[in-house]
């Protein structure tokens, strides 16, 4: 009976084992597998700078242009001025324009967060005023410890950031209207703080007072800071690069690294020693440090953690963030909360420089410079695209304008104008950017 189902002719290794086998065209005689597609884009780092080169063209075709626009704008900047004032890049105006560039960056960099949710906070001013206000009173008029003051005073911004992202998540009510009112509501309690004076002094020696009067004067400061800056940074590279090869992804050869790692320590190296070298410099301002240092938290929290990653999230598309499992609602308290944080922290620098607390203090032109500095340096109006130190690049843009017309001795009115259109330009590119990112199917 089993003779009869073998097919006649064929021994039964020759009989198809499923139905249609017999239809397939058998494979050639040695020939290999298929080899699956590979994303050109992964085979960058692989094929030397013709690779880079060729992967910065396809993105600013793309739309994807980065920080690019600003470090051009920096360079026009500096030969501008220059050329019209040959102390614009010395030690005195580098050091200046770090010191104020600190207190409204610090600032900066939590409207940056805010930008990336895809939202806006219009209360960093009045935040920024009240603490100030709160560090003033508890410490000049009723003899607080210094620092506790200062904690107090910067926790307060916390709490008054979360109250804005409580209402916006969880009330419902839009962040614009919500922080509008926080502008105006706390500009009254800070008012109200700084009682019929008007103004109070920062003490000699005190805390607030040292946030921007202090220097460094000696030079291994400002080159230790460098020589830090450049390991760090060489240290991110190489731990980054073990990671992609330990997933088994393309990965920064050795070469890449250690061109990065000089190029950033040409970079800090000219900055050290414009600080420290020329007559007339007085040091590495503690302001930068500070800055810096805020910096490189924030940037470790929007890209190496958990909430980061959110943010970005939450801010590309909310509603798939939430079907993500995500918690949005507590990812924008939070937001908001680090806004006010850093806002408080701001205001205490804005304080230092204006020699004390006043009834004005983050007031005029505190908050669109702060906002024009997040977009300058190339943050997104439209969320969910943006990078922390996008804060320094801008305030760098916005000060060196600011700077190089002060000693041209441009009016003010000429700074506004200026700025502004800095201002729109960069938004302009911003919208373009995306519009062409859509086109070229990327966005």
């Amino acid at each position: 009976m089993s003779d009869l189902t073998k097919t006649p002719g064929k021994t039964p290794a020759e009989t198809p084992a499923t139905p249609g086998a017999a239809e397939r065209p058998a494979a050639p005689e040695g020939s290999a597998a298929p080899v699956p597609a590979v994303d050109p884009r992964l085979l960058v780092r692989e094929e030397g700078l013709k690779g880079y080169w060729t992967e910065f063209t396809r993105k600013v075709r793309g739309g994807e242009l980065g920080s690019l626009p600003v470090f051009i704008g920096l360079i026009v900047i500096a030969i501008v001025f220059q050329s019209q004032n040959s102390n614009f890049l010395s030690a005195s105006s580098v050091a200046n324009i770090a010191v104020y560039t600190s207190g409204l960056g610090i600032m900066a960099v939590g409207i940056v967060f805010v930008l990336i949710l895809g939202e806006i906070d219009l209360s960093v001013g009045s935040v920024a005023g009240v603490g100030a206000a709160v560090w003033a009173v508890l410490n000049v008029s009723n003899g607080m410890n210094d620092w506790l003051a200062v904690a107090i005073a910067v926790l307060s911004g916390l709490a008054l950031g979360l109250l804005h992202g409580f209402f916006f998540a969880k009330i419902g009510v839009p962040a614009f209207v919500v922080t509008l009112a926080g502008f105006l509501g706390w500009s009254g309690l800070q008012i109200w703080m700084m009682g019929q004076e008007g103004s109070i002094n920062a003490p000699t020696g005190s805390v607030v007072e040292h946030l921007t009067g202090y220097y460094f004067e000696d030079k291994a400061a400002a080159y230790g800071l460098a020589l830090v800056a450049v390991l760090a940074y060489a240290a991110s590279l190489l731990l980054d690069s073990k990671r992609r090869k330990a997933a088994a992804l393309p990965s920064r050869p050795t070469s890449e690294i250690v061109l990065r790692a000089g190029v950033v320590a040409v970079l800090c190296s000219v900055v050290a020693y414009v600080l420290n070298e020329p007559a007339g410099a007085r040091g590495l301002p503690l302001a930068l440090v500070l800055f810096l240092a805020v910096l490189v938290v924030a940037d470790f929290v929007a890209r190496r953690t958990t909430f980061g990653r959110q943010v970005f999230a939450v801010g590309g598309n909310a509603e798939a963030a939430r079907r993500a499992g995500i918690n949005v609602d507590r990812v924008r308290i939070l937001v908001f909360g680090l806004s006010g944080l850093l806002a408080a922290f701001g205001g205490l620098f804005v304080a230092s420089l204006s020699g004390g607390a006043t009834k004005s203090l983050g007031g005029g032109n505190t908050l669109m410079l702060v906002i024009a500095a997040a977009v300058i340096g190339g943050t997104s109006l439209f969320g969910g695209r943006g990078k922390v130190w996008s804060a320094l690049l801008g305030m760098i843009v916005i000060q060196s304008i600011q700077q190089g017309l002060n000693m041209l001795g441009m009016a003010s009115e000429i700074q506004y104008m200026i700025t502004g259109a800095v201002l729109l330009a960069a938004v302009v590119i911003d919208s373009v950017s995306r519009r062409t990112q859509k086109t070229a199917g990327r966005a």
